[in-house]
């Protein structure tokens, strides 16, 4: 849970989401039990507003440099404004199913 806090932590002084939910999604993949290397990121973020989603990726990314250097093997993001989160009813998409990294 301690990867889970300080990636929440850091997007939440970077980016004053409206809304921030970081999932540990590492028990679905091919890891040790009480891993913290697979993350889904859902941010709803008045700062994406004209930004494309590849600049809003890597704005998370800029966050999170030391994290996807160290123990962070996978982030699934899904990065909104206010507009587009309600356009989606406040549901992100479902992170795909684990293809057994090299096994797959």
């Amino acid at each position: 849970m301690q990867m889970q806090n300080q990636i929440t932590d850091k997007l939440n002084q970077a980016l004053s989401p409206q809304h921030l939910q970081v999932i540990n999604e590492s028990g679905n993949h091919n890891v040790p039990a009480g891993s913290e290397s697979h993350f889904k990121v859902t941010i709803v973020a008045e700062d994406f507003g004209d930004e494309s989603l590849v600049k809003r990726h890597q704005k998370v990314y800029q966050v999170l440099a030391d994290e996807l250097k160290g123990s962070v093997h996978a982030l699934a993001l899904h990065l909104y404004t206010r507009e587009e989160w309600r356009a989606k009813n406040g549901e992100a998409a479902l992170s795909p199913p684990c293809m057994g990294g090299e096994k797959g």
